[in-house]
């Protein structure tokens, strides 16, 4: 009888990787901030075809690091549509 493989859990979970325009939309900040996150490795990125790809999870984690970036991204990004995060 042949086993089931285990699947490691991180393994199993996929990655959502944001271009930078759709990355500061969702932010609801300017594309320059995201690029300066992405300068000072803020946030988790690859770049495929000369193209920056930034992790949709560290960009929430970045977001919520200062006040003035929280609150942007609570009025103006995503935010606005959660009520609470975890």
């Amino acid at each position: 009888m042949a086993e089931e493989p285990k699947t490691n859990q991180s393994a199993s979970k996929s990655i959502i990787w944001l271009s930078v325009s759709e990355a500061a939309k969702i932010g609801g900040v300017q594309n320059k901030t995201v690029r300066r996150a992405i300068q000072y490795n803020n946030v988790k990125y690859k770049i495929i075809n000369n193209r920056y790809l930034v992790d949709f999870s560290s960009l929430v984690s970045y977001l919520h690091t200062t006040t003035k970036l929280k609150n942007k991204f609570n009025q103006l990004g995503l935010g606005q549509y959660v009520e609470e995060w975890k």
